[in-house]
Order: C-alpha cells, then structure tokens, then sequence
C-alpha cells in the first residue's frame, strides 16, 4: 500500500480523473490517505462540494489544504512545498499544476525523497526532464508520466499489432483533438496564455507519445503554425494549432488541437487518429474514430456542467461513475486505469528488493511512460514552442 499521496493543484483534472481514482484505490486498499492542496481554498472548496464525486463515495475521506474554513481567496503559493515537507519519505506526491509550474513542484517532490506522477507534459524542456531523471535515479523514486491515451484499450490493441508487423510501417498520419470553447473561460484564462504553453503542447503531446507509443519510432523534426486568439481575461493564447512531425523512418503526423469545439455539439470534445502504413506490395490503415464511441443520448433536461447538452454523444470510454453494486459508484474507463496502472508501478518500486533495478524493468518494458523512456516528448515540445514562436518554422528535434 502507498501510505500517503498528496495531490498537488484542485482543478478540472482532479475534479474529473485524479481525485476520484485515488479514492477508488483507496476504497480497494491500494493507497491510504489522501490530501488535495491547492493554491486557494475555493479550489479545495469545490472539490469538497462536487456533488458527482461526494454520490460516488459517500465515505471517501481526504484532506484539504488549506482547510475548508480558511479565507477562500487568499493565495498559498509555497504550501505545497510545505504539506510536500510534512510528508513520511517514499509518499506518492502527484502533480496536477498548469504545465509551466511542473518543474518546481516535482523537484521540491523529489528533494524530500517522494514518488512522483504527474500530468502531462512533463515539463516543456528536455534539459529539465534530464534533472528529474538524474534527480529521481539518485534516490531510486518512481516518477510516472499520466499520458492517459496509452490505456485506452485501442492504444494498446494497435501497439500489440503494430509491433507484430501486421500494420508494416507507418507512413503518413493525421491527429485531432478540439476541446469546447467553455474551457476558454474556466481558469484556463489564468495561465494558457502565449508565454507558458499552445494548444500543440498542451493536446497534441498526447498524440506524439501515442505515435511513438504504438510504433517505437522517435520524432526528428517538427513545425507548429499557431493562431492566437484573446482569452476572456485579456491574455492571448495560442489557442489554435497545426502541428507537422516528421519520424526518424521519414514519416509524417499532422496533429491540430484547439480550445473551439462548440458548447453546443454533442460529446465533450472531438478527436480521432489515423495512421496509414506499408507493407510489401499492400497498404494497411489504423483509425481510431475516438470523437464517437457508438452512445447516444436525447435528455429530457440538459443535465449539469458546462458544456453538457440535451443531445449527447458521451464517451463511455476515458471516465464514467457506474452503480456495480455496493456503496456509492465506481470509476471505469482509460482515465482511472491509467492512474491505477501508474501507482502499481510505484507499488513495484517501493516494494523491491533492488528499487534501482525496478525502475530500469518499467523503463525498459515501455508501457508506463517516465521521464527515462519517454524523453522524446519534452524534446518534441521544446522544440514546437520554439516553432510556434516563428510563425512555425521547421525545427530539429
């Protein structure tokens, strides 16, 4: 059992995947105690208040920092460091921060001897990447990478098929990923604008790491052309963007990602990937149509959240709650297996009699991504921040 986990920043993604997968882990015994710590207390506020997560573990226990009742609006910019401190050594410390605050936090996680996982990216350079190698190899801690994508059973389907030749090579590529415009209001606003990251860095990693992930191959090249647009709070972000990655087999991902799929189209998003490959003398093709997961719904009344309509096309794929009986609802889906699958690597590690040799095995096997294996994302950012800053020059990897 991971005795302590101290979940790092309150938003969507805590409220919709992270905090109700460690509490599912913590109702089947695989983590004890969990604390969310943001850097206001509405954050935590509404976390506590989320109706959807309180329905599905009606006894679900975990800690608030700062406290509930303390002054909603006022900033604590260092308390992670702090509750991070107050931690027993070899906890599971997970990041859940805007992209651009990554790198602080892991660091100040790993110099008080803690496991890490974090969102994606990482971090947005490949030379701060190589310091949480170094820093996390030293210590013999797991940092784990949640690029989600690569447990969706169709990931894994094509990657088993792909590296058994029945695909032949990859050659040309297409990726699309459009989130609703309602995120452009959330507190999106705050820190997705021009200076910290783009809709390519932000979305679109998830399809390089899933390219390399299916394949093996390593990205080379890459051009982001991106469209600015002006947030509701006055910041410009590139919130539009056209990705072209070239692979070291000569093949080509054209990847686009934007914060515009409308409120009022059915599903939460729309995003699909193809791959088209070659064999001897025959073509074979990989397309996962993901913006429709074969549901459809007609409501009689729009149930509650944003971007939620009366006809819905919802994914029951990534994360649901669904009754199977017993006290509250469980989470199902990649969302929820991607974590589970994340804290059992670190369970591995912890628990080894050679912790060093443990992470090598996970590094080497490919399928949990670390910063040790999966390198080529930070490289491929680095190098598409410097793209989409010249209006999308081509830049080598």
């Amino acid at each position: 059992m991971i005795q302590r986990v101290l979940i790092v920043g309150g938003g969507m993604i805590t409220h919709d995947q992270l905090l109700p997968s460690f509490l599912q882990l913590q109702r089947l015994g695989i983590v004890g105690d969990i604390a969310v710590c943001a850097r206001h207390g509405r954050t935590v506020r509404e976390l506590a208040q989320a109706e959807d997560i309180r329905r599905a573990f009606p006894r679900g226990c975990w800690r608030a920092y700062p406290d509930l009742t303390a002054d909603p609006d006022e900033a604590h910019p260092d308390l992670y460091r702090d509750r991070i401190a107050a931690l027993p050594k070899r906890s599971l410390v997970v990041i859940a921060l805007p992209d651009q605050a990554h790198f602080a936090a892991i660091l100040a996680a790993l110099e008080a001897d803690q496991h890490v996982l974090s969102v994606k990216p990482l971090v947005l350079t490949s030379a701060e990447a190589a310091t949480i190698e170094e820093a996390a190899q030293s210590r013999s801690l797991f940092v784990g990478i949640e690029y989600h994508k690569r447990f969706d059973d169709r990931s894994l389907m094509a990657r088993q098929r792909y590296r058994a030749g029945l695909f032949g090579e990859f050659r040309l590529g297409t990726a699309a990923l459009m989130e609703k415009w309602y995120y452009r209001h959330s507190r999106f606003q705050t820190w997705f604008t021009k200076e910290n990251t783009d809709a390519f860095t932000y979305i679109g990693c998830h399809y390089v790491d899933l390219v390399a992930f299916i394949t093996g191959l390593r990205p080379v090249r890459i051009s982001v052309y991106g469209i600015a647009d002006r947030l509701p709070g006055g910041a410009e972000g590139w919130l539009w963007t056209d990705a072209r990655v070239i692979w070291n087999n000569g093949a080509c991902l054209n990847v686009q990602n934007s914060l515009s799929f409308p409120d009022e189209a059915p599903g939460s998003n729309t995003q699909g990937l193809t791959l088209c490959c070659a064999g001897q003398d025959r073509g074979a093709l990989v397309r996962h149509s993901d913006q429709y997961r074969g549901v459809e719904y007609v409501h009689v009344r729009v149930p509650d959240g944003p971007g939620v309509t009366a006809y819905a096309q919802p994914s029951p794929d990534f994360f649901q709650y669904v009754d199977m009986g017993g006290e509250g609802l469980t989470p199902v889906g990649y969302g929820y297996r991607s974590v589970e699958q994340l804290v059992r690597g670190c369970q591995r590690v912890q628990s080894a009699a050679d912790p060093a040799a443990e992470l090598r095995a996970i590094d080497d096997e490919e399928i949990l991504a670390t910063p040790a294996n999966s390198r080529y994302n930070e490289q491929v950012i680095e190098a598409a921040r410097k793209s989409i800053a010249n209006g999308g020059v081509e830049v080598a990897i």
